[in-house]
């Protein structure tokens, strides 16, 4: 394939989970101009609709979004290539995201379907163990047919000392949890983190500083900011919308672009990437494009670009983000991709970002 610092690895729906893809597939990035040369399929696993990477080790970890859900570990070859190290079940329906924590010694996963947290420790090559915990979450939120019931939608570990941010879209709530990293299991903090009736929070973002996050509401098209308190809960400071397009928008990805001046939004149903400014006490929009299809389900930004990958449009979208003005241009043409749902690159010491 290629080495390591010039590869992105794209999670897909599979046939039997709403998708036509064949797993998770590669592409090569090039390093001046961002183009993508795509090298097929890197391994095939049902439904890896969400990737992450170990922190030290060369290691990828793909959730596989399906009825009886699990998580499954890959390791990457010098030249990019993919080795299953085995998969163990998330005790919870159609998990759809995973994280793992700083220092590489467990791993999070969010059941969507099961509304649930399963906790993995990870032994010295990466591979996850039997899994330590299981929390479930209960209640509804106000939409009837997307809040009939809870649904863990993101697991964001926080710096050594704070708590585990756990998302529900299904009970308009943040989670905050303290970890014991010597049993593996998670503690509930006393007060959860209430979003407005039916704001359906999907994933969140934080600042570099520390000091500042912003949550985003699928369901009412929303960028709540959020600023830590010193005991690492939230305190809400004000919301902005996530588009101005006309049409049903339905937020999904929301990242912090490098520096820490603006904040990206990938917008479905109107198909764009909004930017916003960073540099006042709310989001303020400087510009939103075009991304490429309709239904931009998550990007992902490194070094001087941004990739799109748009599920129902079968492509990831390149575009190079200008460094004074933040705004994303469209750079090279669009890969093709079936139903592709997330992009990882996997960085090395070569590619600055």
């Amino acid at each position: 394939m290629a080495g390591q610092g010039a590869i992105v690895y794209v999670g897909c729906y599979t046939v039997g989970a709403g998708g036509h893809g064949e797993g998770i597939v590669a592409a090569r990035r090039d390093l001046v101009s961002g183009a993508l040369t795509p090298l097929g399929a890197a391994a095939a696993t049902p439904a890896p609709s969400f990737l992450a990477r170990h922190p030290e080790l060369p290691v990828l970890y793909a959730v596989n979004e399906v009825t009886d859900g699990a998580v499954s570990a890959f390791r990457v070859a010098s030249d990019g290539g993919l080795t299953a190290l085995g998969s163990r079940p998330t005790g919870g329906a159609e998990p759809c995201h995973l994280a793992v924590a700083p220092n590489g010694r467990h791993l999070f996963v969010a059941n969507y379907g099961g509304g649930s947290v399963a906790v993995f420790p990870l032994d010295g090559q990466g591979m996850p163990e039997e899994r330590t915990d299981l929390v479930r979450h209960e209640g509804h939120g106000l939409d009837p047919e997307r809040q009939q019931t809870a649904h863990t939608h993101m697991v964001a570990p926080g710096r050594e000392g704070w708590p585990l941010f756990v998302v529900d879209l299904g009970t308009d709530s943040v989670y905050l949890y303290e970890f014991d990293a010597a049993t593996g299991r998670l503690a509930p903090r006393a007060c959860r983190v209430p979003t407005a009736a039916g704001t359906g929070p999907r994933h969140l973002a934080r600042h570099p500083d520390g000091r500042r996050c912003w949550l985003v509401g699928e369901l009412d098209g929303s960028v709540v900011t959020y600023e830590f308190t010193t005991e690492g809960a939230l305190r809400q400071r004000g919301r902005v919308s996530a588009s101005e397009r006309p049409g049903h928008v339905q937020p999904s990805e929301i990242a912090v672009g490098p520096g820490g001046r603006f904040l990206y939004v990938a917008n479905r149903g109107v198909g764009t990437i909004a930017v916003f400014a960073l540099d006042g006490e709310l989001p303020v929009r400087v510009a939103e494009v075009d991304s490429g299809g309709e239904w931009p389900r998550h990007f992902a930004l490194v070094g001087p670009n941004l990739y799109v990958a748009d599920e129902r449009a079968d492509l990831i979208a390149v575009f190079r983000v200008d460094p004074v003005t933040g705004v994303p241009v469209p750079a090279a043409e669009p890969v093709a991709v079936p139903s592709p749902t997330c992009v990882l690159p996997w960085t090395g010491h070569d590619d600055a970002s």
